[in-house]
């Protein structure tokens, strides 16, 4: 009963979120436009430097955009909550009478909705510049539902990020320091393969690489002739992925909702 009562509540809290687009359509559009941008910058300014044997550039280089976008897609979570804790909304959250779990629940649910919007709008640009997807269709879908869960967990983590800092611009700070170097030291926009030694290992270890590459195999943009992988996350990107998704949300959805409540205390 609690758990519905927490769920319930947690879609009033979303559909808050939601709402606030119609009042505030900036966000929305910012939010659109990036991963656009992304989309153009490196179909065509690397596209032509960087060379995929027995394959097309833009072909490798979506699933890796999709990637890296829907893990910084995730800090806007964090920012929603720091935002709310710094304008004093959480105060009048908890004079309602709903679930402690209700805003951390709502919140990262309406993010949902924000990397759906910004997976469409990616996957049609990329059409435009050439992208393909060559497997089945349940596999695409199964590739856009990877990314959304991958997001999903990483919404979580951000999440506790944005209860704990004391403001929108240094939840932004911290996480492109940890986040730019986790997306880029991965098989996100150039082969692992084509590393240093440290940085390769990183790379092929890295739940980033298993999500662009489980991606890139769903959509079915591995050039025929590619060199299996040799590492196991690699081999098996899909469960790796998903273990990954479900370790980071098991540790950082209690951590959260946890980290509110004290928040709300002392409010």
């Amino acid at each position: 009963m609690n758990v519905l009562y927490a769920i319930n509540d947690g879609m009033v809290i979303a559909k808050r979120n939601l709402i606030k687009i119609k009042r505030v359509p900036d966000i929305l559009v910012f939010v659109l436009i990036s991963p656009i941008m992304f989309v153009l910058l490196f179909a065509y300014v690397f596209g032509s430097a960087i060379q995929i044997p027995g394959g097309s550039y833009r072909e490798f280089l979506m699933a890796g955009i999709f990637a890296q976008t829907v893990v910084f897609g995730a800090t806007f979570t964090g920012a929603g909550l720091a935002d709310d804790m710094q304008k004093g909304i959480i105060d009048r959250f908890r004079s309602l009478p709903m679930s402690r779990a209700a805003v951390v629940l709502g919140r990262t649910a309406s993010d949902v909705i924000y990397n759906v919007l910004t997976l469409l709008i990616m996957g049609l640009t990329g059409l435009l510049v050439g992208w393909r997807m060559r497997g089945s269709i349940l596999d695409a879908l199964a590739g856009f539902g990877l990314l959304l869960l991958f997001a999903y967990s990483i919404s979580w983590m951000m999440a506790l990020v944005g209860l704990i800092v004391p403001s929108v611009e240094v939840l932004n700070n911290a996480s492109f320091m940890v986040i730019f170097p986790i997306t880029f030291i991965a098989n996100t926009f150039v082969p692992s393969e084509n590393l240093p030694t440290v940085l390769r290992v990183f790379a092929e270890w890295n739940p980033i690489s298993s999500l662009a590459h489980a991606t890139r195999t769903l959509f079915g943009n591995i050039p025929p002739g590619t060199p299996e992988p040799t590492v196991w996350p690699l081999q098996h990107p899909v469960i790796y992925s998903i273990i990954w998704a479900g370790i980071v949300i098991a540790i950082f959805a209690p951590l959260s909702v946890r980290r509110y409540t004290k928040a709300a205390k002392k409010t």
